[in-house]
């Protein structure tokens, strides 16, 4: 596992960037208004973790995750959950969790039988949402055999029984995944088997029945690395990279995607899609500088919730290029109503085993439009997913791909960095007399 420095927080490297004005060439990396580095964040407050944690004493911490619920924060981490009530913290001054839960696995020798290293036998807590006001779910990875708890949110007590894990949480810390809680049903999307071979969109835990993504179909979903998931509206958005279906012939070529799911969706009939998405469509993420020729940050890699820009609710994403491209990595901005009209382009098909990606012919498309949610808009005569035609059924399982890809908020990267340094994570600073102010942006 990589090994996580002492400090708390994270942040290795702050930008307060100046964006430069809207050019047709490539823009130079924008001069930081303030960089710092570990000795410039010391006054910060710190957590080093528990004082008697051998295992923290000989691996270091290890984040997984972070909640901020009201004024109290939450940290997952390897075999523990602390809750920080940050009201109580002073600057300069050590981070003392006002509670903590320590969750081990009881698993440990049969994990290394297995082949596993120690130090990936851990329960890595890899889920931490809260289920409703009250309620926590956190799961960990258990000894690469997933499980979930759930727990009151002011106690960090358990409440109820242990629930299965998987497709919920990875097997491995250090596998992909995301979870979000809509109408009472967890929504999480990550490799639902011990080999990640099964990478899935699930849902589960609700009123409404499980429903998952196709199994072992590329077309769907070919070897992603889930970034963010939301709810917005009648669905629930999953943000994720993965390789290319699309351009398979330039080798493995990662996309970034949106991808999302009716919240009312039933699953199809016993004839088509039975426990699967009737709903699943995705699309293309477009972060590139334009001119004669577009250079792509096609790498999904840090995605923050929406944000009010100009009026409009918009996310702001971290992109990098392709592993064996120039480095480097840039900024976009998507506005959330321009991604919804995405899910009304046009879909693709490869009609040819080396035949181009192309547009399928409106001639072609069922009705319904394959996608929707049922009992509303185009499928309002159809009171659940389940009475959808067979034939909308089978053209959503062939044709989950959507043209064209989501362009970004402006036409072009807020910023870029190449070369010298590379981007992970975002935070837009809002201005007290603005809805967003491009003037900064924490790197």
């Amino acid at each position: 596992m990589p090994r996580t420095p002492y400090f708390m927080p994270l942040l290795l490297l702050l930008l307060l960037l100046s964006l430069p004005h809207t050019q047709a060439a490539f823009p130079q990396d924008p001069l930081p208004l303030l960089t710092s580095d570990l000795q410039g964040i010391s006054p910060l407050s710190w957590f080093r973790g528990l004082e008697d944690d051998a295992v923290v004493a000989e691996l270091g911490l290890d984040f997984q995750r972070f909640l901020t619920l009201n004024r109290t924060l939450l940290v997952a981490a390897r075999d523990h959950v602390f809750s920080f009530d940050l009201q109580a913290q002073e600057e300069g001054e050590g981070l003392v969790p006002n509670k903590y839960l320590t969750w081990r696995s009881q698993d440990m020798e049969n994990c290394a039988v297995r082949g596993k290293l120690t130090d990936e036998c851990y329960n890595y807590i890899r889920v931490l949402v809260p289920w409703n006001s009250q309620t926590l779910l956190a799961c960990g990875t258990n000894s690469f055999s997933p499980m979930c708890r759930s727990y009151g949110i002011t106690s960090l007590q358990q409440e109820g029984e242990e629930l299965s894990g998987q497709a919920r949480c990875p097997f491995d810390a250090t596998q992909s995944n995301v979870a979000v809680f809509a109408e009472g049903s967890l929504y999480s999307a990550t490799a639902a088997d011990f080999q990640a071979s099964d990478a899935v969109v699930y849902r589960s835990l609700g009123p409404q029945p499980p429903l998952r993504s196709a199994k072992y179909d590329s077309k769907w979903l070919r070897e992603p690395h889930f970034v963010h998931a939301l709810e917005h509206g009648d669905h629930v958005y999953f943000f994720f990279r993965e390789v290319s279906v699309e351009d398979a012939r330039l080798g493995r070529v990662q996309f970034s995607r949106v991808a999302r799911v009716c919240k009312r969706d039933m699953g199809g009939s016993p004839r088509a899609l039975d426990r699967h998405w009737t709903s699943f469509l995705k699309l293309r993420l477009n972060c590139s500088v334009p001119g004669d020729s577009t250079f792509y940050f096609d790498v999904l890699q840090a995605l923050t919730g929406p944000v009010n820009l100009y009026g409009r609710s918009a996310l702001f994403g971290v992109f990098t290029t392709q592993t064996n491209s120039i480095p480097g990595s840039a900024v976009c901005a998507f506005y959330l109503d321009d991604i919804e009209r995405g899910f009304e382009g046009k879909f693709k098909e490869q009609r040819s085993l080396d035949g181009a990606w192309t547009p399928v012919s409106e001639d072609r498309v069922p009705s319904p439009r394959p996608g929707s949610c049922a009992g509303v808009g185009v499928a309002a005569l159809f009171p659940s997913s389940r009475d959808l035609p067979d034939d909308v059924l089978t053209f959503i399982k062939a044709h989950p791909l959507l043209d064209p890809a989501v362009p970004p908020a402006t036409h072009q990267p807020l910023l870029t960095l190449t070369s010298r340094y590379g981007a992970k994570k975002c935070s837009p600073l809002p201005s007290p007399t603005q809805p967003f102010s491009f003037s900064d942006l924490t790197m």
